[in-house]
């Protein structure tokens, strides 16, 4: 049994075979696919966070009208970027987007990958303390975001406040129990895939990993669960922890899905450079026929090792298509796996 949801970045352009060509048909689409995905029994709908691009950026917003329209899907992230982030205000966003949605938040959270700009978050007023690089500076924001969402006093009252105050020290608010335990970290590394379980994060692994031995994808990614669940138990943390995998799946099952992904050519991995130092391997996506998609997906190592699936879809092809595409897995491929 696996929970299966979908993962979308979001792209729009004016082009004339998109169904997303604005911003806002890509945001008002998202909405309709979650409520959707909810009435068909899809568990998660996830949306990716990039800056200075035509895709999805600023995530709250838009997990707050999702959580308002659905009652059971979990909402989240993968990954909002924290080097862009103040990670107090965060908390408050992250609370409010919590509570109206009934405390389905799953936030996905990382350091980041190289994005559209030449360090993007130095516009947003951020720079790293010295001797760190901007990673050090993503993971250092989402400590103190983690420690900030447990809803412990830290800030001394005004002796004159506006409103009274309760004793001690104030939090931020709105507070929403239960959030810190749903906080994951998508990690591209087999080192922060470990320094996440040594925090009490959840683990993202998308469909792209540094390429640290030269074996396969899904058995590098395998590995890297494995060294995470290792960490976790060492941890001694008190809730269980939770794991999901990106994968491009595509179940071929009339004409149309044929004339889009028939003849897709990136059922290989692909070996290449993410940034100038670090090699990176790129996972295969997977289109065939269900029987075939079954067999295929049964040899991924990764998959077995994660308790949840995260399905990357085609936005820009529309609300109705991406039903398909996510009602054709669940008919047709997850109960020959064993994931429903």
């Amino acid at each position: 049994m696996k929970k299966i949801g979908f993962l979308s970045f979001g792209h729009w352009a004016n082009h004339p075979q998109y169904n997303a060509r604005t911003a806002s048909d890509t945001l008002l689409q998202s909405i309709d696919l979650a409520v959707a995905a909810e009435e068909i029994g899809i568990d998660g709908a996830y949306f990716r966070v990039h800056h200075f691009a035509k895709q999805l950026a600023s995530p709250f917003p838009l997990l707050s009208a999702i959580g308002a329209k659905t009652s059971k899907i979990e909402i989240g992230t993968g990954v909002i970027d924290m080097r862009y982030e103040n990670p107090l205000y965060m908390v408050e966003d992250a609370g409010a987007a919590d509570l109206i949605s009934g405390g389905r938040l799953q936030l996905g959270i990382s350091r980041g990958s190289p994005e559209q700009v030449i360090d993007g978050w130095r516009y947003f007023g951020y720079e790293p303390l010295e001797g760190e690089t901007d990673a050090d500076m993503g993971r250092r924001k989402g400590l103190e975001f983690l420690e900030k969402l447990d809803g412990k006093g830290f800030a001394q009252p005004n002796p004159n406040p506006m409103f009274p105050n309760p004793p001690g020290l104030l939090r931020l608010e709105p507070f929403s129990s239960g959030l810190r335990d749903r906080i994951w970290w998508g990690a591209a590394s087999n080192a922060t895939a470990i320094w996440a379980a040594e925090n009490g994060l959840h683990l993202q692994s998308s469909t792209l990993k540094e390429d640290e031995s030269g074996k396969p994808f899904h058995i590098q990614q395998a590995e890297q669960i494995r060294l995470y669940k290792k960490a976790w138990k060492e941890a001694g943390h008190a809730h269980e922890p939770r794991i999901s995998v990106s994968r491009s799946i595509f179940a071929l099952v009339n004409d149309q899905d044929r004339y889009y992904f028939g003849n897709e050519s990136n059922r290989e991995d692909k070996i290449g450079l993410i940034e100038p130092d670090k090699r990176a391997i790129f996972g295969r996506s997977y289109a065939a026929e269900p029987d075939q998609l079954i067999l295929d997906l049964a040899k991924d190592e990764a998959i077995q090792e994660a308790d949840t699936v995260l399905l990357t879809i085609p936005n820009t092809l529309g609300v109705d298509y991406n039903v398909h595409v996510l009602s054709a897995i669940l008919e047709h491929v997850a109960p020959g796996l064993g994931w429903r």
